[in-house]
C-alpha cells in the first residue's frame, strides 16, 4: 500500500466531516429563517408592521448563526439552502419597506448576497401586487398608482442586470415573472379605475335626473 495514502485520505475525511457537520447545523437555521421571513410577509399584508419587523429581526439572527456555522467552509456559502433563505429574508425586508413607503434596505446592511437580494426584490414585486389588489378590494385606491410605479421601477431596474444566471442566481427568470406581474397589475388597476369612473358618472347622472 502507498505509504502516505491513509494519512492523506484521513485528512480529507476529517475536512468533509467538519463540512457535513456545519451543513447539518446550518440547514435547520435557514429553514427557520425562511419561516420567519414568510410570516413577516403575511404580517405585512395584515398591516401588522411592528410584528413583521420583529419577525425579520429573528430571521436575520438565524441567518447570522447559520453563516457563522459554515464560516470555515467556503464551499457552503453558495449552497441553495443559504441562498433561498437569504432571498426570502430580502423579499420580506423589501416588501415591508416599500409597503411602508420607506427607502429600500441595502443588501450590505441586510448582510446578504447580492444575487439573493435582487431575486428577493423581484419576488417582492409579487407581494406588492397582492397588497395592491387587497387594497382595491377594500375600495382603497389611494396608493394604487404609487405601488404600480414601485413595481415598474423594480422591473425597469432588474431588466438592466444582464449577466449569466450562474452569477445572478437565475435573475432572468425572476425578471420575466416580474414583467408578467406588472402587466397584469397595470391591467387590473386600469380596469378598476375605469369602472369607478363609470360608476361616478352614473351616480352624477342619477343625481341630475332626480
Amino acid at each position: 500500500m502507498v505509504d502516505n495514502l491513509e494519512q492523506i485520505v484521513s485528512k480529507i475525511r476529517q475536512v468533509f466531516f467538519n463540512r457535513d457537520a456545519a451543513r447539518e447545523k446550518a440547514m435547520p437555521l435557514c429553514r427557520e429563517a425562511i419561516r420567519y421571513s414568510g410570516n413577516a410577509i403575511r404580517a405585512v399584508h395584515r398591516q401588522e408592521f411592528d410584528k413583521a419587523e420583529d419577525m425579520l429581526k429573528t430571521a436575520r439572527n438565524l441567518l447570522k448563526e447559520a453563516e457563522q456555522s459554515i464560516a470555515n467552509g467556503i464551499e457552503l456559502h453558495n449552497t441553495s439552502f443559504l441562498r433561498d433563505s437569504q432571498k426570502e429574508y430580502a423579499e420580506g425586508s423589501i416588501t415591508l419597506a416599500l409597503i411602508k413607503g420607506k427607502k429600500l434596505p441595502d443588501p450590505d446592511e441586510l448582510g446578504i448576497d447580492y444575487a439573493a437580494y435582487l431575486n428577493g426584490m423581484g419576488e417582492a414585486a409579487g407581494e406588492i401586487r397582492r397588497y395592491l389588489l387587497d387594497s382595491l378590494r377594500r375600495g382603497d385606491r389611494s396608493r394604487g398608482e404609487e405601488l404600480l410605479q414601485v413595481m415598474d421601477d423594480i422591473y425597469s431596474t432588474l431588466v438592466t442586470i444582464d449577466f449569466p444566471d450562474v452569477i445572478t442566481g437565475g435573475l432572468r427568470r425572476t425578471t420575466d415573472m416580474v414583467r408578467g406581474v406588472l402587466e397584469r397589475t397595470r391591467s387590473d388597476l386600469t380596469l378598476t379605475v375605469q369602472q369607478q369612473n363609470l360608476e361616478d358618472k352614473l351616480d352624477s347622472f342619477k343625481g341630475r335626473i332626480q
